[in-house]
């Protein structure tokens, strides 16, 4: 045991036993049981650690498996996702298809902490989420939360712009077989197959998928070829749930993460630069293989106990294995930095040759968790800890080059590797006062390890050991006017230690968030409206320069003081049986405070300046029309305002305001002579034909050549473009 665990282990022993008495001691004089309690069901007690109730002080969106089901073609989960509140996705391929992203009131995927069914889905080492390495999940999610800003105190790095809570499926009572193909635009399909024994006597039940999903990309052989499965056993009888799951997926992509300049963009928006070479009689061709290919298996356990209506219980174990590499075709590539050469050939020495090389990532990812919740009339109590170790290999090997010299296939040129513990526990409490208050308190103490050793992938050394302390309290109050109006209020603190390239960049230092909201919420029979004012005050904030490095991933840097101030507001307007509105708008103002920037070779203090990728207004809008029984139409828009890529506010680096529109349809047919149902669904994307980009990247550097003695700062920007008009259709037959 290294001293770092053997340490931590004392200090989150001494914590959690703190937390577990403080959270417990009001307990002792109380009866146990009481059957006044409502008793929540078995797969409800997965989602105590990482979810919040409906009138929890903590801003937040749910959204349940059968509103994922009408759109759920083919496209990622982050896509299906784009109509919440605060939320802007983009894709590399511009279709959803391949490689996604989402934000969250301007803040990146890396900083939105996923979970699936508690534990953390966000790689340890660069704290992003990679969804094609688990293709059409959202055929195997039960139901999902999305909490922005700090949340509750969730496993894995903070959230610092949202939290995603995923639960996978549900045991299913009633047996069931499902065959759900689709077909699209740019060659999109998507073949799924699901089952479920039901629940063999009455106790144990077996469910699974397998899915497969194809399409050349909206952006010039931006192909996809992906597979997953689910596999989920479970065990249940009176108070007792167990539950083993094995999912993952494969994933061969065509890169697509260069973008284009802005010449590019207006003469030919789908563009691919990547595998581009000029052959021996100078034609221009591309390289068919320049492509990600990676597997990802995730294989979790579950042991939930309820020993009354008070006591629960909840262990989950996982473990995580990843692999794969991405191939790339390089021209003139020099021979000594990839170990070989030089390579004497009669009186030339050759030190370029044209090779074909892979980098690798293999890693492996172990966590455990144990929880305990109490729950009375009053109180609601959930203490646990969570341990986790990362370890991963990075390596390139040239598994191809014209002048080869005396090397072999696969022969590393470089090599490095990082290990990261964690060990957290909390205890969140709420206490309901009275049929008007409650108040909510959240304590966490998070510590984490970090060491990197051997080579980057630029050959430079990257030997570093990090500890990091974190204490995370967060605590809020709800107020119910009446049955109609509540009204709350809360504070949550986040600490995030960097990732791998930060260290690459010589970012060590740890960011805090200090997240203050106040809401209210309306509940009538016709209308629902949920707002928010809050403000994200961050101290050291990592964010985006709008600068890629060599692998395609943000650089990101230090910008002291910056905050996040906004007003959110999504509704529900029931206009009649057959008539639904859902709007939602988000208003901010995300500023680095005082910044400070390198221009024309002196540093400058430009003030106040825009964060990156934080557009100041976001909206959605959902019209549904359910003409007849079992048909849904429903129009969607989506609106994003003007953005920087960078923050230096530099014209550049802005990308245009955009408003899009989708259209949807779903009918299903009920009791036929061949299946229980047949769904037939639609979905154009994009439906007035709009060219806009979401998504891009920013640069500057010195120029000192042009003017010799004087330093000018060039500046740059690259565009990644969206599907135009496109669609899918698809159908879903139940047996």
């Amino acid at each position: 045991m290294t001293p770092f665990i053997r340490n931590t282990f004392v200090r989150m022993k001494k914590l959690f036993f703190c937390l577990l008495f403080s959270s417990t001691i009001m307990y002792t004089q109380e009866e146990v049981s009481r059957d006044t309690t409502e008793v929540e069901s078995l797969d409800e007690v997965f989602l105590k650690t990482v979810r919040v109730d409906a009138d929890s002080p903590i801003t937040h969106s749910n959204v349940g498996k059968e509103e994922l089901a009408q759109r759920n073609l083919g496209q990622d989960l982050p896509i299906l996702l784009n109509y919440l509140p605060g939320v802007v996705t983009t894709s590399d391929a511009g279709a959803g298809v391949g490689y996604t992203g989402i934000r969250v009131r301007g803040s990146d995927a890396t900083r939105v902490n996923v979970t699936i069914n508690g534990i953390p889905f966000n790689d340890a080492e660069s704290q992003g989420t990679f969804w094609v390495n688990l293709p059409d999940f959202a055929s195997s999610v039960q139901s999902l939360q999305l909490q922005r800003g700090v949340g509750t105190s969730t496993n894995g790095s903070g959230a610092f712009g949202a939290s995603l809570n995923i639960q996978s499926d549900a045991i299913s009572e009633e047996a069931f077989g499902e065959i759900s193909n689709s077909y699209g635009s740019f060659e999109t399909w998507k073949h799924t197959l699901k089952f479920s024994t039901g629940l063999l006597k009455d106790k144990f039940e077996l469910s699974g998928r397998l899915s497969k999903i194809v399409s050349d990309g909206y952006i010039d052989r931006a192909t996809s070829d992906l597979k997953s499965y689910f596999l989920q056993a479970a065990y249940q009888e009176g108070n007792t749930l167990i539950k083993a799951l094995a999912f993952g997926g494969e994933e061969r992509t065509y890169q697509s993460w260069f973008g284009i300049d802005e010449a590019t963009l207006e003469s030919d928006r789908t563009f691919n630069p990547a595998g581009i070479y000029t052959d021996a009689e100078g034609n221009i061709r591309f390289y068919d293989n320049e492509v990600d290919n990676y597997n990802q298996d995730h294989y979790q356990f579950f042991w939930n106990q309820r020993f009354n209506s008070n006591w629960s219980t909840n262990v989950s174990l996982n473990y995580t294995y990843g692999r794969g590499y991405f191939e790339q075709y390089r021209e003139d590539a020099d021979l000594s930095f990839h170990n070989i050469g030089p390579i004497e050939i009669g009186d030339e020495i050759i030190e370029t040759s044209d090779l074909v090389r892979r980098r690798w990532l293999n890693n492996n990812f172990y966590a455990a968790n144990v929880n305990v919740n109490y729950k009375n009339d009053s109180w609601d109590v959930t203490t646990g800890a969570f341990y986790s170790y990362y370890g991963g290999d990075h390596f390139g090997e040239v598994i191809w080059a014209r002048n080869a010299g005396d090397t072999e296939i696969r022969d590393r040129y470089y090599s490095g590797n990082g290990d990261k513990n964690e060990f957290t526990a909390f205890s969140k409490a709420t206490f309901r006062l009275n049929d008007k208050w409650s108040f909510y308190g959240d304590l966490q103490g998070r510590f984490v390890n970090y060491r990197t050793s051997g080579l980057t992938s630029d050959k430079v050394l990257l030997n570093e050991q990090r500890t990091y302390e974190f204490f995370n309290p967060k605590a809020g109050l709800s107020f119910e006017l009446n049955d109609q109006n509540q009204f709350y209020a809360s504070y949550g603190r986040a600490s995030r230690e960097p990732r791998r390239s930060d260290f690459e960049q010589g970012v060590f230092t740890a960011e805090k968030l200090n997240d203050y909201e106040l809401g209210w919420r309306f509940t009538s029979e016709k209308v629902n409206v949920n707002s928010n004012i809050y403000f994200m005050d961050y101290k050291d904030q990592l964010v985006l320069t709008g600068q890629l490095d060599d692998v395609g991933a943000p650089i990101r840097a230090t910008s002291g003081e910056s905050y996040r101030l906004g007003l959110e507001i999504d509704a529900v307007f029931i206009i009649s049986e057959k008539w639904t509105i859902r709007p939602n708008v988000g208003l901010s103002s995300n500023k680095n405070v005082d910044f400070i920037t390198s221009r024309d070779g002196e540093l400058v203090n430009l003030g106040n300046t825009n964060i990156s990728f934080s557009p100041s207004v976001v909206a959605a809008n959902m019209i549904e029309y359910r003409p007849i029984r079992n048909l849904q139409l429903a129009f969607l828009s989506k609106y994003v305002g003007e953005q920087y890529m960078g923050n230096i506010d530099s014209e550049v680096s802005k990308l245009d305001a955009y408003f899009i529109n989708d259209f949807n349809l779903n009918y299903t047919l009920e009791n036929l002579p061949f299946g229980d149902s047949l769904t037939l669904s639609a979905l154009v994307n994009n439906i007035f034909n709009v060219e806009y980009v979401s998504n891009g990247y920013f640069f500057t550097f010195d120029d000192d050549f042009t003017d010799p003695g004087t330093i000018t700062t060039i500046e740059g920007a690259g565009f990644y473009p969206q599907a135009t008009i496109n669609f899918l259709v698809g159908a879903t037959l139940r047996l």
